[in-house]
């Protein structure tokens, strides 16, 4: 029997040690189905329960262990949060989605919390009803889409608190939102099944076809750079299903799968540097994973994460954030469902050496953008500015308008002095590892 070969096809999930979680996270119990997790390199954060209002908090990533019950949170919604997101050129920075119709924008000190936060940064009131999902822009800085229960997608300046475009193409319930890789689209999928592919900035339709039949939410993510969707879904029999598309011929996807008749929401994560893509469902402790290719069968089941706690949402670490002295590709943090706890859980290739795996390691997105706000509004597109995760030197390239863009000494000082905390987290995580190296389950 022919045996596909693939780097990724012994990839395995190693959960942290006890002392290695985070213990004493009471997980807010809203029925929402966001993750209600967001992780960068320096912090995590959580959305949990409260009485009054909407809260989270946000945790140095170091700060393992049990949480003291009064720790610092971040308070200032009038609703429940729905949704929290890192921005993903600045670490100090996050957005929350709120039940009171408002995105409000935090800045999270140097060093974490040290008392309650109740001043937000920016206050973003646009939509009419609650938002249910955001998402910052992947190449371009100080923008932010958000899709709320009014039926509206918006497009937000952060720096001004400004809305630049309101999108009215849904006549239902928005269940998921996602950009693609340069941020010129985003792929939405609604209650009345219709997947959509939008032009952020004219609001036009550009592709549009008939999703998963299941009346439950599916969600959808694009696949790297190519002109593919991957959607997750229920069929009308109720049973879990992916799909993958290509936008220019929404007829019928290329390829649908059944995968189970369990009711939790597969939710889609995927990895564009290696080209996998990892299936998470709520309340389940299963994490599926496959390896995404451009020719049919277009996906190849690697294997899966098994663990008998059920997961209510995933945090996603950034590529940049991973260990690379373990072989670390991907790392979820995960909210148990029956437990006030959130458990690291890494996916690793076995290999022997310590020695930095180039091949598993491409250059992958740093926390330079790419463009400003104005050049994306004026229709320049570009690839997200890489950096090196070996030594964090950054990798530019020009657009496919040919225009050369050179760092100024400013940004390069910027990007130099962010790109050094990716060593320390690396030699952090190193040290941490050799001490607790004897202990280590795999």
């Amino acid at each position: 029997m022919f045996v596909r070969s693939s780097k990724f096809r012994h990839v395995f999930g190693n959960p942290w040690r006890k002392e290695q979680c985070y213990e004493g996270i009471r997980v807010t119990k809203s029925a929402h189905d966001s993750n209600f997790c967001a992780v960068n390199p320096k912090f995590l954060a959580v959305v949990v329960e409260s009485a009054g209002g909407g809260t989270f908090i946000v945790l140095p990533l170091e700060k393992t262990g049990r949480i003291d019950f009064n720790v610092p949170k971040v308070c200032g919604h009038r609703g429940p949060v729905t949704d929290i997101k890192w921005n993903p050129f600045d670490d100090h920075v996050i957005a929350s989605a709120s039940d009171d119709a408002t995105i409000k924008i935090w800045e999270i000190p140097v060093g974490g919390l040290t008392e309650t936060l109740s001043s937000w940064v920016a206050d973003l009131q646009g939509h009419s009803k609650r938002v249910n999902y955001i998402e910052w822009h992947p190449t371009a800085s100080n923008v932010l889409l958000s899709a709320g229960a009014d039926f509206q997608c918006v497009l937000w300046n952060v720096g001004s608190g400004c809305a630049v475009r309101e999108i009215s193409v849904h006549s239902d319930v928005i269940f998921s939102i996602a950009w693609n890789r340069i941020g010129s689209l985003f792929a939405t999928t609604s209650k009345d099944k219709l997947i959509r592919v939008i032009d952020a900035r004219s609001g036009n339709i550009v592709a549009k076809g008939e999703g998963h039949l299941g009346s439950k939410a599916s969600k959808v993510v694009f696949l790297g750079a190519k002109n593919l969707l991957f959607t997750t879904g229920y069929s009308r029999m109720s049973e879990r299903q992916f799909a993958v598309w290509d936008m220019t011929q929404m007829s019928k996807p290329l390829k649908i799968e059944e995968i189970d008749a369990s009711s939790g929401l597969l939710m889609p994560f995927y990895d564009y540097d290696t080209g996998v893509i990892y299936l998470a469902g709520k309340g389940d402790g299963n994490i599926r994973y496959m390896e995404v290719v451009n020719s049919p069968p277009y996906t190849h089941h690697l294997n899966q994460y098994q663990s008998s706690t059920p997961q209510r949402g995933l945090g996603v670490l950034p590529k940049r954030g991973v260990d690379t002295s373990r072989c670390e590709i991907f790392r979820f943090y995960k909210l148990h469902s029956l437990k006030d706890i959130c458990e690291p859980i890494s996916m690793i290739v076995p290999r022997k050496s310590e020695v930095f795996q180039a091949d598993i390691y491409p250059d992958t997105v740093g926390t330079q953008p790419a463009l400003s706000l104005d050049e994306w509004l004026s229709g320049q597109n570009r690839e997200p500015v890489l950096v090196s995760l070996k030594d964090g030197s950054i990798q530019m390239k020009d657009d496919k308008s040919s225009v050369n863009r050179s760092l100024s000494l400013c940004e390069v000082s910027v990007s130099l002095r962010r790109n050094e905390d990716i060593q320390q987290n690396n030699n952090r995580d190193r040290d941490r590892n050799m001490s607790l190296k004897s202990n280590t389950r795999f």
